[in-house]
């Protein structure tokens, strides 16, 4: 099952932050387990690295992103997924449009973010992370 991982999953992560913090990290803990393969953006990436960032300094934040982008695949924003989310009329947040696009590209089956309602205009499926760790 591909799984792409919203930023707001990463953050909860590198800066440990409760309660998100107990099923993202279960979350990302599937990428050794078999059937499963994560995915994220580049966008997502820059947002995690961000607040790690602020909260730990730069070392621990590069640390943070080099861990993770060991274990998770990061998915294409080009020109096409660009195209797609301004083509898309009733995207409301160009950035998520570009998240959407480039999941979808990717062949991603379920988006897990703690903001559902910011992909009402697409087909993937959408879960919270503790909905989708209460569904294994």
């Amino acid at each position: 099952m591909k799984l792409f991982v919203d930023a707001n999953l990463l953050v909860a992560v590198v800066n440990k932050e409760y309660p998100l913090f107990t099923y993202a990290s279960r979350i990302l803990s599937l990428f050794d387990r078999k059937g499963f393969v994560l995915y994220t953006s580049p966008i997502c990436l820059a947002i995690a690295f961000y607040f790690s960032e602020k909260k730990s300094g730069r070392k621990v934040a590069c640390k943070k992103m080099a861990l993770l982008v060991r274990h998770i695949f990061v998915v294409a924003v080009d020109a096409e997924v660009v195209n797609q989310a301004i083509r898309q009329k009733n995207i409301d947040d160009f950035e998520d449009g570009m998240q959407y696009f480039s999941a979808k590209n990717a062949g991603c089956e379920i988006i897990i973010t703690e903001n559902p309602g910011d992909f009402h205009f697409g087909d993937l499926k959408v879960m919270r992370a503790e909905e989708f760790i209460l569904s294994l």
